[in-house]
C-alpha cells in the first residue's frame, strides 16, 4: 500500500515539475555551464544560487518551498517564519533577540529572496484591509535584507503589492541599498489567471496563449490587454467585459470560494517559482523574460507600474512599452492608474511618516 502511494505522489510531483519546466529546458539548464542536477543541492558551493523564503510555513511558502526545492539552479534554500513563536507580535514589529538572530542567520549572504509572508485575504475583505499588518512585516523584513543581502534580488508576494513594493523601496532608500532593478513584485499570477480563462474561451491550451496584462495586482488596477492575445483573435463586446472581470477579481474568487479558510495558495506558489526560475537564469547570464512584474518604471507617469520585463544579472534590464492600446484599454488604463497613484503613496507614506 506504502509503495502505491509513494508512486502516485511521485508522478504528481513529476507532472508539476515537468509543467514548471519542460525537458527541452531541463536538458539546456543541465548542460549549460557545466551544471548538473546531482551537483546542484545544498551544498553551500555548488554551482546555483542562495534564496531564502521568508514566510515559509504558510499557505503560499509551503507549496513554494518544495518548488523551489525542485530547481537544479537552487544550491542552497533557506526557509523562515515566525508562526507561533514566542515574543513575536503578529505584524512582527517587536522580535525578541532570537528571532533577530534567525532571521539574519536566513538572509546573510543570499542571492534571491521569495517574501509570502503576511496574513492572507478573508471574504470580505480588500487587499488594502491588509496593509495595517502586512506593511509593518514588510518593513522588518526588508530592514534585514538591506542589513544582510544587500545585493539580493527581491521577489515580493506579500499583498496589497501595489503598497508594498513601495515600501520595500523606501525601507532600502532609507538603508543606501536601494537598486530599483532588483526589487520586482510579483504579478506573474495574473498572467496565468488571464492566460487560463482566455484559453477557456478560445478552447485553447493555456500554454499556447499570451496574453499581457499591465497596471498593478488589485481590482481595476489589473488591465488585461485582449487586443493584443497571441495567437492573435477578437473577442465580442460581451466576452471583453467578462474576460476582464474575471481577470481583475480572480483572487477574490478564490477568497470567497475558500469562505474564510484562506486566498490563493497553490495557484500563486505556481506563479512565484516560475517568475523565481526566471530570476535565477537571469542571475545564470541568461536573459529571460517575466511576463508581468511590478517594479520602478517610467512606463507611464507612476512611479511603479506593473508590466512585461527583461532580466539580467543586474536583476531588470528592460521594461517593455504598452504597445497599442484601444479604446476599452484606455479607459481601464485611465482607471488603474488613478488607484495605482494612492495604493504606492500610500506605501511610501506608511515609511516616510
Amino acid at each position: 500500500m506504502d509503495s502505491v502511494v509513494s508512486s502516485s505522489a511521485s508522478r504528481r510531483i513529476s507532472t508539476i515539475s515537468s509543467h514548471l519546466l519542460p525537458p527541452n529546458l531541463q536538458m539546456e539548464m543541465e548542460d549549460v555551464g557545466g551544471l548538473r542536477r546531482g551537483n546542484c543541492r545544498a551544498k553551500g558551493a555548488a554551482p546555483g544560487f542562495k534564496v531564502a523564503i521568508l514566510g515559509a510555513a504558510g499557505g503560499i511558502g509551503q507549496p513554494l518551498a518544495m518548488l523551489m526545492k525542485m530547481k537544479p539552479l537552487v544550491s542552497v534554500l533557506h526557509l523562515y517564519d515566525v508562526v507561533n513563536t514566542p515574543g513575536v507580535t503578529a505584524d512582527i514589529s517587536h522580535m525578541d533577540t532570537g528571532a533577530v538572530a534567525q532571521l539574519e542567520d536566513a538572509l546573510t549572504g543570499m542571492d534571491l529572496v521569495i517574501i509570502p509572508a503576511g496574513v492572507p485575504r478573508k471574504p470580505g475583505m480588500t487587499r488594502d484591509d491588509l496593509f495595517n499588518i502586512n506593511a509593518g512585516i514588510v518593513k522588518t523584513l526588508c530592514e534585514a535584507i538591506a542589513k544582510c543581502c544587500p545585493n539580493a534580488i527581491v521577489n515580493l508576494i506579500s499583498n496589497p503589492v501595489n503598497s508594498t513594493v513601495p515600501i520595500a523601496a523606501e525601507v532600502f532608500k532609507k538603508a543606501g541599498t536601494f537598486d530599483p532593478k532588483r526589487l520586482l513584485g510579483v504579478t506573474m499570477l495574473d498572467v496565468v489567471r488571464a492566460n487560463t480563462f482566455v484559453a477557456e474561451v478560445l478552447g485553447l491550451d493555456p500554454r499556447d496563449v499570451d496574453v499581457p496584462v499591465v497596471g498593478g495586482h488589485a481590482g481595476v488596477t489589473i488591465l488585461p490587454l485582449l487586443s493584443q492575445v497571441k495567437p492573435a483573435c477578437s473577442f465580442t463586446n460581451k466576452e471583453i467585459d467578462y474576460l476582464t472581470d474575471r481577470i481583475q477579481n480572480g483572487g477574490t474568487e478564490v477568497v470567497e470560494a475558500k469562505a474564510g479558510a484562506g486566498s490563493a495558495t497553490l495557484s500563486m506558489a505556481y506563479a512565484a517559482v516560475k517568475f523565481a526560475d526566471a530570476c535565477l537564469r537571469s542571475l545564470r547570464g541568461d536573459a529571460g523574460v517575466v511576463e508581468c512584474a511590478f517594479v520602478a518604471s517610467q512606463v507611464t507617469e507612476l512611479p511603479f507600474f506593473a508590466s512585461k520585463v527583461r532580466l539580467g544579472r543586474g536583476g531588470v534590464e528592460e521594461i517593455y512599452p504598452l504597445g497599442p492600446l484601444n479604446e476599452y484599454e484606455r479607459v481601464g488604463l485611465d482607471k488603474a492608474k488613478k488607484e495605482l497613484a494612492a495604493s504606492i503613496q500610500k506605501g511610501v507614506s506608511f515609511i516616510r511618516k
